[in-house]
């Protein structure tokens, strides 16, 4: 721990120049953390939704299958960015690709879970 403190530490002394960023590293702890956020708010939000409803295990299978859904979506970000980081994009455009994927990969981890929410109250609602 020490060693990596003096390193980070002897590394900011040093300046930008001589730090390279590991562009999917960064992206593969945003999807991790991604779907943490995304599966959290499955759990809090939709099935707060659903509860009391009919008293079936179904809104659970569906929370087990929306989870494993989004699973090969992050995958495939990931690949992108393994493609990304070795093509030899200049740094400039890979931030701004991955600062366009980042706000990508955010808005669908919080905004698919209140969307698949709000449909699922609607057709409750019809029903």
């Amino acid at each position: 721990m020490v060693k990596a403190l003096w390193h980070e530490q002897a590394g900011s002394m040093q300046g930008d120049r001589d730090h390279v960023i590991d562009w999917t590293k960064r992206m593969s702890d945003h999807i991790a953390a991604a779907l943490l956020v995304y599966t959290g708010l499955h759990i809090f939000v939709t099935m707060q939704a659903l509860n009391g409803h009919h008293g079936s295990i179904l809104p659970y299978f569906g929370l087990v299958f929306l989870v494993a859904a989004i699973i090969p979506a992050c995958r495939l970000f990931e690949k992108r960015w393994e493609r990304l980081a070795a093509s030899g994009e200049s740094d400039g455009e890979l931030r701004r690709l991955f600062n366009r994927d980042l706000v990508v990969l955010w808005l669908a981890a919080i905004g698919l879970p209140l969307v698949i929410t709000a449909l699922v109250k609607g057709v409750l609602a019809l029903l």
